[in-house]
């Protein structure tokens, strides 16, 4: 069993890949811990899925939260003496980068393209939807060329209210409505947040489209609703697990190393 971690802002994604496949995955809070808590809750998700932490022959990490960092890697040694891989510097990842910094770039970025391009030929854009919505670009030589990154739609949703006196609430994976017409508070909040984000991601794929070529594809992961995908006019494959399959095909890029 190899296990992969990915520590993001809101959640560390663990999956587990056993002879190609994946076994299972699961998420963690993103809350900061003691090394100690962390390996708790690692037991105990193994033993959710029936797995145990002597069955691990392998792991890799990545992380855009340097302050966990450290604390995982504690952690899965307490689990585990085998190698443990993480996403950097030194580590084969088959994917050739176009970047004025390219040691700037997210690891979970890099592992959802490395994902995404074994699934088919580019050019392609890869949507991830966490704290933060990034859509990072491959042009038709396999090279990642860039992006964006502009606020999540929970983080949007949460300021807008938090900094309102009278917006309420409202749920992100309610059925977009049919009419940008709201006719109460709600509904406007509704219309403003879906078909607008929409309308926002419409618009950037017209301009990646514009600069990559008009075949480009587009993926998406992370916590990106699907009624939100739906309401996209511009067709959007979405993959649950696109970041730690490009773990795990990192890790196997590199097991011999």
């Amino acid at each position: 069993m190899i296990l992969t971690v990915n520590i993001g802002n809101t959640h560390i994604t663990v999956a587990a890949y056993a002879d190609g496949a994946l076994q299972f995955a699961g998420k963690l809070s993103a809350a900061a811990a003691t090394s100690d808590e962390y390996a708790i809750r690692l037991v105990h998700l193994l033993t959710l899925h029936h797995s145990d932490p002597q069955q691990i022959q392998g792991a890799i990490l990545a992380s855009v939260v340097p302050a966990l960092t450290g604390r995982m890697m504690a952690a899965l040694r307490m689990l585990t003496g085998v190698r443990i891989m993480t996403v950097g510097p030194g580590l084969k990842s088959g994917l050739k980068l176009r970047l004025d910094q390219p040691a700037q770039l997210g690891a979970e970025l890099l592992c959802g393209v490395v994902a995404a391009m074994a699934e088919g030929p580019a050019p392609m854009a890869v949507i991830f939807s966490d704290t933060a919505l990034s859509i990072m670009g491959v042009n038709s030589q396999k090279e990642l060329v860039g992006g964006v990154i502009l606020p999540g739609p929970q983080l949007s949703l949460a300021s807008l209210v938090q900094n309102t006196a009278q917006l309420p609430q409202i749920d992100l994976t309610a059925p977009a409505p049919a009419s940008v017409l709201g006719r109460n508070t709600s509904a406007c909040l509704q219309a403003g947040m879906l078909l607008g984000t929409a309308s926002l991601l419409d618009g950037l794929a017209e301009r990646f489209r514009a600069e990559l070529g008009p075949e480009t594809r587009f993926y998406a992961t992370g916590n990106l609703p699907a009624n939100l995908r739906k309401a996209c006019r511009a067709p959007i494959l979405y993959r649950q697990n696109l970041v730690t399959d490009g773990l795990y095909r990192i890790w196997q890029r590199n097991q011999k190393g």
